[in-house]
C-alpha cells in the first residue's frame, strides 16, 4: 500500500504554491460580512428596537409549544415572515442582560429549523415550509448574533459571579443552537448545496469568532471551545458524504484553523478526527486481516455513507488543516494573526508573549502525538492514550451541560483531559490511564510557564507488538508524515532552524517571521515532549523496515541527524524525554538491515554507558518507567555484542565531520568499552527479567569470544581482530570477570530470587563448557567453592521458606558442581576442593553434614544421622553427583586418558615394587562378576609414606566399579 500518492497534491507552500493554491479564499467573506445578520431595528435607538422585539417575540414564542401545545402560525406570507425574522435578529444581538428575549429568539428559531427535517413541527410558517432552504440560510445566518460579543461591552462583570452565571445561560442557549444545526445536518434530506455551505459558512464564523482570539479564562469561547469545534468537525464530516464542501471552503477551512492553534481543544479535536479517518482508510486499503484496534466508539463517528473516495479525499485535507504541527513550538508564528495583533495594538506586550500561548508546548505534545497514533494505526499496533491529568482546569471544563434528556450524543467532543477515571470515556486521544504523565498547562495572565512531561505510552512492553504483514512501506510512511516529524525531532536542538519559510497562515508576515531570533534555550526546553514524541514514532518508523525494504537515503540521513542529537546528554548529565523516548523505541534498531547504522553504534554505546551503570538514575519525566527503561537499553546492548567480533577492523565513519584530526575507530575497540557496560549493569540491575537478559548476553560474549579466538590461533581460519593490548578483551580474563561478578551476587543478592538464581547457575554451566584454556586452577576452585556455599545456604534456610523453585535451585547448583567437575576433573585433586564437594554431597544425601554449623559443634558420625534429605530431588541430584566424583577422583592425570577407569597395573608390577611374593596375594568374589585382589604389603621403601594395602579389579560390567575408585583413594590417603 504506497500511502505516499496522497502527498503528491501536497506541493510546499511557496511562491503561491499549494493544494489550493488556485482557488479563491473565503476568509474576508466569513470574517468582515455582516449585512446578512443585521436588522433594520439597529437603525432605531436601543430602547425602540427592545421593546419591539420583547413584544413580537413574546407573541410567536407562545406558538411554539414551550408553554403550552403548539399551533400553526399565524405566519401566513412571506412578508410577514420576513418582518418577523427582523425582529428576531435584532433580539438575538441584544446585550446579555435580556437573557429572556435572547432565549425566546433561540427557541423560535430552533423550532422553525425543523422545517429542514423530514417532519417538520406544526408551528412552522407555511412560508417555510414553500421554500425551507432559502428562510434556512436566513435564519443560520441571524443566529451569528447570538455567538457574538456585544458591541461595546467591555465585560465589566466577567469575573463576578453574576458576569459567570450571565455567560453560563448563553453558554447554554449556544448548545441548544449547535445541537439544532447538528440534527439538521443528520436528518435533512433536502438541504441544497447552497444551504450546505451557508451552514459551513457559519460554523466557520462562529468558531472564529470564539476562537480566534487569545484565551481569556472562562469567557464564553474559553467555554464553548471543544464544543463548536466538534460541531464544527462534525458538520463537516456530514457535508463530505452530503454535498462535499468546495476547494474554497476547504481552503478557508485551512486558513482560519490555522489562527486557533493556541486552543487546546482545537489540537485534540484535529487528532481524533484524523484518527477516526485513518481507521476507515485502513478499513478499505488494507487486507482484511489488517490488525484494526480502534475502538468501537471512534469506529461509528465517520458518516457509514461516506464513500471511500470521500474518506480519502477528506483524510488528506484534513490532516494538512493546520499547517505543520512545528509552527505550534513558535509563538511568534502562532501569534501573527489579526486578533493577535489587535492585543497587541492595546498593549505594550509582543503579541508573542500573550499568556495564552503557555499552553503551546501541550498543544505541540497533543499534535505530535496525534500523528503518532496515526502511525500506529498503519504499522498495526496499539497505540496508548496521552494522558495529561493536570492540565488546566480553565481548558478541561466544558460549559455547564444542559439537563441530561437535552444533552445529544457529541460524536467529537473531548472528554475531561483531566477528569476522573470513572468520567473518562472508552478511548480517546486524550484520556485516562494507569500511567499519568504530569502537565501544567496554563491559559489565563496569571499562568507560569508550563513544562511538559511525556506520557506513558512511550513504554515498550515485556514482549514487543508483532507489526502488522501488510504495513505500508516506511517510505510511504516518511512521504506523509516525514517532514513534520523530522522537524519536529529538532526542536530546541542545533538544528532548530529559524522560521523563515512562509507556510499556509492568515495574517503571518514572513518578513517579521523571520526577523524574530530562535528562541532561547528556556523556552526551547518547553517543547522536549513533544521532540521526544516525534524521536518515538520515527524510531517505530524505521524499526518496522522489512527484509529488502528500500528507504531512500535522504530519510537514512535525516533520521541519522535527528537520534545523533536526541541521544546527547545535557550537562548534569541527565536523562531528557528524547533520550528516553529513542532507548525505548529502537531497541531493535540495530537488529535491522538499515543502511548505514553502523555509524550510530558509538553515539548508542555512549548513552547507554550513562543509563544501565547508574544505580540513581535522574529521569527528567516521572511517567518513564526505569525498568523499562533499562530494558529497552539492554536489548541495544545486546545486539551490539556481536559487532566488535565480526567486523573488527571494520572503521566506523563520524556523521558529521569536526573538522579534527582524531583517528577513526573501529569496532574491535569497542569490545572493551561494551564488555565493561555489561559487567557493570550487572552489577546494578534489580530486575529479574533485565538480569535474565544480561546474564544471557554475558555468556554469549564469552562463549563467542572464545570462538574467535581458537579460530585465530588456526593457521587455516584467520580472522584477525582489531590489535588491543588490554587483557580485559580476552577470553580467559572475561571467564574470569564473569564467574567472580555471578558468584559474588549469587551468595549475595541473588540467594534469595530463585528465577536470577537459576539463570545464573545456567550461566556457570555454560561458561564450563566454554573449553577457554590457561584459566588458573584456583580461579575454579574459587568458583567451585561458592556454588558449594549457595547449595549449604539453601538447603539450611527454614523449612517454611521451602518450596518447589528452593528445591530446583539447588538441583541447579548439583548440576553446576558436576559441570565443572567434569570440564576441570583435576579440581577434586584439591583436599579442600574435594572436602566441600564431599560435604555438600552428604549434606544433598541425608539432610545435614556431621559437621554443624558452628565449628564448635562436635562432629556427628553418619551412623548417628537420621536420612531427611531436603527432597527427593536433591538427593537424586546429590547421588548423581557422588556418582561423577567416584568417577573421577584419583584417576587423573592417567596414563590412558580421561575416559579410562582401569589402568594396565597388574599383579606382576606390583612385586615390582613389594618384598612379598606372589602367595601374599588374597583374591575375593563380589557380586559373582568382580574379581578383588588384595596385596596387604607396603610398597618400595618402608621409610616413604606408602599405601599399606594395593587392591586389584578384575571386572565384566563397568557399571559396578563405580565405588571402588573413591575407596582406593581413600586407602591410599591413609597410610
Amino acid at each position: 500500500m504506497n500511502l505516499g500518492i496522497f502527498n503528491r497534491v501536497n506541493l510546499k507552500e511557496c511562491d503561491g504554491g499549494g493544494m489550493y493554491s488556485e482557488w479563491a479564499s473565503l476568509t474576508n467573506v466569513v470574517r468582515n460580512e455582516s449585512s446578512d445578520r443585521e436588522s433594520v431595528l439597529s437603525k432605531f435607538p436601543t430602547e425602540t428596537g427592545k421593546e419591539v422585539a420583547l413584544s413580537v417575540v413574546k407573541q410567536l414564542i407562545s406558538n411554539i409549544g414551550i408553554t403550552q401545545a403548539p399551533g400553526p402560525s399565524p405566519l401566513a406570507t412571506d412578508r410577514d415572515v420576513l418582518w418577523c425574522m427582523e425582529v428576531i435578529c435584532y433580539g438575538l444581538s441584544l446585550p446579555l442582560v435580556e437573557h429572556d428575549v435572547i432565549r425566546d429568539c433561540v427557541h423560535i428559531y430552533c423550532d422553525w429549523l425543523s422545517v429542514l427535517h423530514p417532519i417538520p413541527n406544526v408551528s412552522v410558517p407555511k412560508p417555510l415550509l414553500d421554500d425551507p432552504n432559502l428562510y434556512s440560510r436566513k435564519m443560520i445566518a441571524h443566529l451569528h448574533n447570538l455567538f457574538i460579543p456585544r458591541k461595546g461591552e467591555v465585560w465589566p462583570f466577567l469575573y463576578s459571579d453574576l458576569g459567570a452565571d450571565t455567560i453560563r445561560r448563553q453558554a447554554v442557549l449556544c448548545h441548544r443552537v449547535l445541537r439544532t444545526l447538528q440534527l439538521v445536518s443528520q436528518t435533512s434530506t433536502i438541504m441544497t448545496h447552497e444551504t450546505w455551505e451557508a451552514l459551513l459558512i457559519f460554523m466557520l464564523a462562529i468558531n472564529e469568532t470564539l476562537l480566534a482570539t487569545p484565551t481569556i479564562k472562562d469567557d464564553v469561547g474559553d467555554q464553548l471551545c471543544e464544543r463548536v469545534l466538534s460541531v464544527l468537525f462534525e458538520v463537516w464530516l456530514l457535508a463530505c458524504a452530503k454535498c462535499f464542501p468546495s476547494p474554497p471552503l476547504w481552503r478557508t477551512l485551512r486558513e482560519m484553523a490555522v489562527s486557533w492553534r493556541h486552543r487546546t481543544a482545537l489540537i485534540v479535536q484535529w487528532s481524533r478526527l484524523n484518527l477516526a479517518l485513518t481507521h476507515r482508510i485502513i478499513a478499505f486499503m488494507c487486507p482484511s486481516d489488517f490488525p484494526k484496534h480502534q475502538s468501537g466508539e471512534l469506529e461509528y463517528q465517520v458518516p457509514s455513507e461516506l464513500s471511500n473516495d470521500a474518506v480519502a479525499q477528506a483524510w488528506f485535507r484534513f490532516l494538512h488543516t493546520l499547517g505543520s504541527p512545528v509552527d505550534l513550538t513558535r509563538p511568534q508564528v502562532i501569534s501573527q494573526t489579526p486578533k493577535f495583533l489587535q492585543y497587541a495594538m492595546v498593549s505594550d506586550a509582543d503579541p508573542s508573549s500573550h499568556p495564552c500561548l503557555n499552553a503551546l508546548p501541550t498543544n505541540f505534545l497533543i499534535a505530535i502525538k496525534g500523528i503518532s497514533m496515526l502511525v500506529d494505526a498503519f504499522l498495526g499496533i496499539m497505540s496508548e492514550p496521552l494522558v495529561l491529568p493536570n492540565i488546566e482546569e480553565d481548558i478541561k471544563k466544558e460549559t455547564p451541560t444542559p439537563p441530561p434528556h437535552r444533552r445529544p450524543a457529541k460524536s467529537f467532543s473531548v472528554s475531561s483531559v483531566a477528569q476522573k477515571a470513572a468520567g473518562s470515556s472508552k478511548s480517546a486521544l486524550i484520556g485516562l490511564s494507569g500511567r499519568a504523565m504530569s502537565t501544567s498547562s496554563s491559559s489565563s495572565s496569571t499562568s507560569t510557564t508550563p513544562m511538559t512531561s511525556v506520557s506513558g505510552s512511550w513504554e515498550v512492553s515485556t514482549v514487543s507488538q508483532p507489526l502488522a504483514p501488510g504495513r505500508p512501506r516506511c517510505n510511504s510512511l516518511l512521504h506523509l508524515f516525514g517532514e513534520w516529524l523530522f522537524e519536529a525531532a529538532q526542536a530546541g536542538t542545533a538544528l532548530y532552524a529559524n522560521p523563515n519559510l512562509s507556510r499556509e497562515g492568515v495574517g503571518r508576515r514572513s518578513g517579521s517571521v523571520g526577523s524574530n531570533p530562535p528562541e532561547p534555550p528556556e523556552d526551547n526546553s518547553r517543547y522536549q515532549a513533544g521532540r521526544a514524541m516525534a524521536l518515538a514514532t520515527l524510531c517505530r518508523i524505521f524499526c518496522s523496515k522489512k527484509t529488502g525494504e528500500e528507504i531512500l537515503p535522504v530519510y537514512y540521513a535525516r533520521f541519522y541527524l535527528v537520534l545523533l542529537h536526541g541521544l546527547k546528554m545535557n550537562e548534569r548529565r541527565e536523562v531528557e524525554e528524547p533520550l528516553a523516548s529513542i532507548l525505548l523505541n529502537c531497541f531493535d534498531l540495530l537488529r535491522l538491515d538499515l543502511d548505514g547504522i553502523q555509524i550510530m553504534v558509538p553515539h548508542i554505546l555512549e548513552a547507554l554507558e550513562r543509563v544501565l551503570p547508574d544505580q540513581d538514575l535522574v529521569l527528567k519525566s516521572t511517567s518513564v518507567s526505569m525498568t523499562e527503561l533499562r530494558r529497552a537499553s539492554i536489548h541495544l546492548l545486546l545486539s551490539m555484542l556481536a559487532l566488535p567480533l565480526h567486523f573488527s577492523n571494520l572503521v566506523i565513519k563520524e556523521l558529521i565531520s569536526g573538522g579534527t584530526d582524531r583517528p577513526q575507530i573501529t569496532f574491535g575497540q569497542l569490545k572493551s568499552r561494551i564488555m565493561n557496560l555489561l559487567i557493570n549493569a550487572l552489577q546494578v540491575e534489580t530486575d529479574p527479567h533485565n538480569t535474565h537478559l544480561l546474564l544471557g548476553g554475558l555468556l554469549v560474549m564469552v562463549q563467542d569470544t572464545a570462538a574467535v579466538e581458537k579460530i585465530q590461533n588456526e593457521d587455516v581460519f584467520q580472522y584477525p581482530m582489531a590489535a588491543s593490548t588490554h587483557a580485559a578483551d580476552t577470553a580467559n580474563s572475561l571467564f574470569i570477570r564473569a564467574t567472580y561478578l555471578v558468584c559474588h551476587r549469587l551468595i549475595s543478592s541473588w540467594k534469595s530470587d530463585l528465577s536470577i538464581s537459576l539463570a545464573a547457575l545456567e550461566l556457570l554451566c555454560g561458561l564450563a563448557n566454554t573449553g577457554i584454556k590457561g584459566i588458573e586452577r584456583v580461579e575454579w576452585e574459587r568458583g567451585m567453592k561458592w556454588v558449594c556455599d549457595y547449595i549449604v545456604y539453601q538447603a539450611w534456610r527454614p523449612p517454611q521458606s521451602h518450596s518447589k523453585d528452593l528445591h530446583s535451585s539447588i538441583v541447579a547448583a548439583f548440576t553446576t558442581v558436576s559441570a565443572w567437575i567434569l570440564s576441570q576433573p583435576t579440581l577434586l585433586q584439591n583436599r579442600n576442593c574435594l572436602y566441600n564437594v564431599l560435604e555438600v554431597i552428604e549434606l544433598g544425601i541425608s539432610g545435614s553434614k556431621s559437621q554443624g554449623k558452628r565449628r564448635d559443634e562436635p562432629i556427628r558420625m553418619k551412623d548417628e544421622k537420621e536420612l531427611k534429605p531436603v527432597s527427593m530431588r536433591v538427593r537424586d541430584a546429590a547421588e548423581a553427583l557422588l556418582t561423577i566424583v567416584l568417577e573421577h577422583a584419583g584417576y587423573f592425570p592417567t596414563p590412558c586418558g580421561p575416559e579410562s577407569v582401569s589402568s594396565l597395573v597388574d599383579e606382576s608390577v606390583l612385586l615390582k615394587y613389594s618384598h612379598a611374593d606372589a602367595t601374599s596375594f588374597k583374591y575375593f568374589i563380589l557380586y559373582n562378576n568382580i574379581l578383588l585382589c588384595l596385596l596387604d604389603d607396603p610398597l618400595g621403601n618402608n621409610e616413604v609414606s606408602t599405601p599399606k594395602s594395593s587392591f586389584l579389579f578384575y571386572q565384566y560390567m563397568s557399571c559396578l566399579l563405580l565405588l571402588f575408585p573413591l575407596l582406593i583413594y581413600l586407602f591410599q590417603m591413609d597410610p
